[in-house]
């Protein structure tokens, strides 16, 4: 099936997508700093900019959205059937590879890493037992 937005139209769009200061990573930042959490956000330095980081904890914190970093097993992780397949499933694999080749370069330099899920930002409550579990020592 052929796009109904024009190419221009469809370009804008795409565009507004951000990649930080998302709504799931204003709830993660949100509870992390309720619990009295202190953190730096997107360091360019480290592997993959993770949206959040604990240098004194030696800990990283990446929130991906489900459809962008294909969340395996989720619903919202899957390509609509009535868009282009062969062009969203090596965008999305890329992002997979790119996710895994930071968390390893990650690991390697001693940073422990959490990945956070779009879907799991929506209860609050198991957001924020797994984030305690995660920060405390």
């Amino acid at each position: 099936m052929t796009d109904p937005l024009s190419p221009q139209r469809r370009s804008e769009l795409m565009g507004r997508v951000r990649q930080e200061n998302t709504t799931p990573e204003m709830r993660v930042r949100s509870v992390v700093h309720r619990l009295g959490f202190r953190y730096r956000l997107h360091r360019r330095d480290l592997p993959g900019s993770p949206d959040l980081v604990f240098g004194p904890r030696r800990k990283v914190i990446f929130v991906h959205g489900c459809f962008w970093h294909l969340h395996p097993g989720c619903k919202g992780a899957r390509i609509p059937a009535s868009r282009r397949e062969e062009y969203w499933l090596p965008k999305l694999t890329r992002n997979v590879r790119r996710d895994a080749d930071s968390v390893a370069a990650l690991e390697a330099a001693g940073w422990r890493v959490l990945t956070v899920w779009e879907c799991e930002t929506k209860n609050e409550a198991a957001l924020e037992r797994g984030l305690l579990r995660f920060l405390n020592p």
